[in-house]
């Protein structure tokens, strides 16, 4: 069984998130830059066995697909060029920036750490990831 990752992208940074080789914990990796972030995936995927990377799919409250959406089907599809064995799923990310940065808050990082904005993208990748792991259980 291999690691399920997690893509949280943005225009600037990409949150990423790992389950343990058992698939049973979600935890934050890292947050990369946006033009980085391919090539940080291909390596991770080369020294790691992972069986599935999860892309957030942002929606409104309406439920339509955000602004971002075409910038994620462009980065999807340099994913797939480089990677192109590798199964690719989608999952609603509603909302996980909110509760990212709510944790933070609960879990008693300090004002000035959560200015930094790798630590919420990294934490909200891990929330789509939890959430996408329950929905497969």
């Amino acid at each position: 069984m291999g690691r399920i990752l997690a893509v949280d992208y943005g225009k600037r940074r990409v949150g990423l998130a790992v389950t343990d080789p058992l698939q049973i914990i979600a935890s934050p990796l890292t947050t990369v830059g946006e033009k980085e972030a391919i090539t940080y995936l291909a390596d991770y995927c080369t020294k790691e066995q992972v069986e599935v990377i999860v892309v957030g799919q942002p929606r409104r409250m309406s439920g339509e697909l955000s602004e971002v959406e075409q910038d994620i089907v462009e980065f999807i599809a340099k994913l797939r060029e480089k990677l192109p064995a590798m199964r690719i799923d989608r999952f609603d990310e509603r909302f996980t920036s909110k509760i990212a940065a709510q944790s933070l808050i609960d879990s008693g990082v300090k004002k000035k750490k959560r200015r930094d904005k790798s630590l919420l993208d990294s934490t909200s990748a891990s929330l789509i990831l939890q959430d996408y792991l329950r929905s497969i259980q």
